[in-house]
């Protein structure tokens, strides 16, 4: 074999084989693909456009256009009432502040899933240094957020929403099969009877919607009854004494179902009604009570945790927390002023 018999290998930029590979796509473009993780040479994904490699001929691929995961750190704050916290083509995990809506209602269009909406879409930015301005690539302007589970109004924490209908399906068959866990801090007014437990009852939704019932075992059982069954496990962590001799407890709980209002309606059934629940406790249906030294603007309820399996990673479980915003946080120092009983 003589020298001008050997093919001599080209090197050449990774960016320049992929506009050779696709002469109709602009440059920057092509440059964007490969900064998205889209390029791949031999199986192996190459993510800088100036890296030199041999010329790669047939074994150079482009992927699927599809969102990877976001990287929020502690989360990006997208509005004011809504940080996120995570986010991919399969679903997105916020944190919702006091006074959201989760999903959109016939009268307010304004709610958690609107604003996380809104983001992908463009029309909102994050805020805070480090990623304020920072609007998305282009691959998470094609997401859907749906709604998975809800948060009521003036409860706080974190909520997932699917981003695409099959992960949808997915993430609301772990909520049938009590695979996802999701856990609350409450802070009720009394003390309970038992360290642990777990409250167990049946439910029915009033007509309006707007409050539920619990109904003894031969009531849920009787013909045309809309009962459903109720679970939440709860343990006391704190207990704060108050001057009159009334205390407060905090619980931590967890919900093995997912019933409207079902944590507020469960603790005032044991009387440990919510201190600021509108809806459920006696002392606070009036805009002022009278003799009562806690004066809260909402239920204090907070979502702190939620754990699930990825949709389309199996076996793969991920989890976040959410800190108490600053007015149960005020509430709690408040507690502690007053005298901490047990911890």
């Amino acid at each position: 074999m003589t020298t001008g018999d050997v093919m001599e290998t080209k090197i050449g930029p990774l960016l320049d084989w992929v506009v050779r590979a696709h002469p109709d796509t602009p440059k920057n473009r092509a440059k964007q693909w490969i900064l998205a993780g889209r390029v791949s040479v031999d199986g192996v994904v190459l993510r800088k456009p100036h890296q030199l490699i041999p010329d790669p001929g047939e074994t150079l691929k482009l992927g699927a256009r599809e969102a990877a995961t976001l990287d929020c750190g502690s989360g990006w704050q997208i509005h004011r009432r809504v940080s996120l916290l995570y986010l991919d083509s399969a679903f997105a995990v916020v944190n919702k502040a006091p006074g959201l809506l989760s999903v959109p209602a016939p009268n307010c269009s304004l709610s958690a899933l609107s604003v996380l909406a809104d983001f992908l879409a463009g029309r909102l930015k994050a805020r805070g240094r480090g990623v304020a301005g920072r609007s998305l690539p282009a691959a998470y302007r094609r997401l859907q957020p749906l709604a998975v589970h809800r948060l009521d109004q003036n409860t706080s924490g974190v909520l997932c929403v699917a981003t695409n209908p099959n992960a949808r399906r997915h993430l609301t068959g772990q909520l049938r099969a009590h695979t996802m866990t999701r856990e609350y801090i409450a802070f009720v007014d009394g003390r309970s009877a038992t360290s642990q437990g777990t409250w167990r009852q049946w439910l029915q939704l009033s007509r309006d919607e707007l409050r539920q019932y619990i109904l003894s075992d031969p009531q849920a059982r009787a013909p045309g009854s809309e009962a459903r069954e109720a679970i939440t496990h709860y343990e006391v962590t704190a207990e704060y004494a108050l001057p009159g001799g009334d205390h407060v407890t905090k619980l931590r709980l967890r919900l093995e179902t997912g019933r409207k209002h079902q944590i507020r309606v469960q603790a005032a059934h044991a009387g440990l009604p919510l201190i600021g629940d509108r809806t459920y406790h006696p002392a606070y249906r009036e805009p002022h009570p009278v003799g009562w030294p806690l004066d809260f603007s909402r239920q204090a309820l907070h979502a702190g945790k939620l754990s699930l399996e990825h949709p389309d990673q199996p076996g793969k479980r991920l989890s976040w927390t959410a800190e108490m915003p600053g007015d149960l946080r005020e509430l709690e120092a408040d507690l502690r002023s007053a005298g901490l009983r047990t911890g």
